[in-house]
């Protein structure tokens, strides 16, 4: 089990759809970290000291997900965008940075693009404004995995979706962490949120966004292709991309010089891009070793 060194403080926030929690550590500028689909805020512990020493992390279980709640009604990627606000303004907290994973990172691109004074600086890891125009059939696809998969069958492909092979066979607690969380996740939250996503379309809003951006992808990202976080920098103004040789979907978990690139990109510093290739091609892994799977497989 992966514990924290540090203080946590939990709490929650009414909304419409029921109660929305969040955990808060450390002191500083305000951090908002968002994780990924079919998981929670407690994805950050393992990592979240490298973040202390500078920010306040608040760490948000988006709808359903974690220790939020789940009314049974379909969500947004929109929808989760308004629960972080609310948050916020529970915690009278007016300008964060913020850091969004996967869906976390639509959650966010959303959030920054319609409260685009509320973030002075954005990084977006292996995400996308898009999933593109067969988004809504392939999403509908994995919802129904979701549902009806024994969630303990999905977890080899999850697993080697998230991370590398050497990583995985490197660090099993921390790997056995975030499958915890997999696992604990209810299918509907699951399903819903694979519906969410496949109708989750920002690409007109990019422009809107103020804050100073980094888009970081995993070379060997299958989830949110390295072209989607080419995207992001392309069009957002004030953003720019760091391709990761080598790393996967969850290259901000796996991957000290991608945290280092964040943190220097939050603190305002100029960004060790060769740092992130020359680390990461160390751990490259080849791509055929994934396989293939079918779309219902992908979630």
């Amino acid at each position: 089990m992966v514990e924290e060194n540090f203080k946590i403080s939990r709490g929650t926030v009414e909304s419409p759809s029921g109660s929305i929690s969040y955990f808060r550590a450390g002191d500083g500028h305000p951090l908002v970290l968002l994780h990924s689909l079919a998981l929670s805020a407690d994805m950050w512990i393992p990592i979240m000291s490298e973040f202390l020493n500078e920010f306040e992390v608040i760490a948000i279980d988006l709808r359903g997900h974690g220790r939020s709640s789940y009314d049974g009604k379909d969500f947004s990627v929109e929808d989760m965008a308004g629960d972080v606000r609310l948050v916020l303004d529970a915690l009278s907290v007016n300008s964060v940075y913020m850091l969004g994973l996967s869906m976390g990172g639509c959650v966010a691109i959303n959030f920054a693009a319609t409260s685009p004074s509320s973030v002075e600086r954005l990084v977006l890891c292996d995400t996308t404004a898009w999933y593109g125009p067969d988004a809504p059939n392939a999403w509908k696809a994995r919802a129904r995995t979701a549902l009806t998969r024994p969630r303990l069958m999905q977890v080899p492909f999850q697993v080697d979706r998230w991370f590398g092979e050497k990583f995985r066979r490197t660090n099993p607690e921390l790997v056995s962490h975030v499958v915890g969380i997999f696992l604990e996740t209810r299918p509907e939250v699951h399903a819903k949120a694979c519906t969410a996503l496949g109708e989750f379309d920002n690409t007109g809003l990019l422009a809107n966004i103020t804050a100073q951006t980094l888009a970081m992808t995993g070379a060997d990202d299958g989830a949110t292709p390295p072209d989607m976080g080419q995207r992001l920098g392309a069009e957002i103004p004030n953003a720019r991309f760091v391709l990761a040789p080598g790393l996967k979907h969850f290259a901000m978990i796996e991957s000290p010089s991608v945290r280092r690139a964040a943190l220097q990109h939050l603190l305002g510093l100029e960004v060790d891009e060769g740092a992130v290739s020359s680390e990461a091609a160390c751990c490259s892994v080849s791509s055929s070793e994934a396989g293939t799977q079918s779309e219902e497989e992908k979630i």
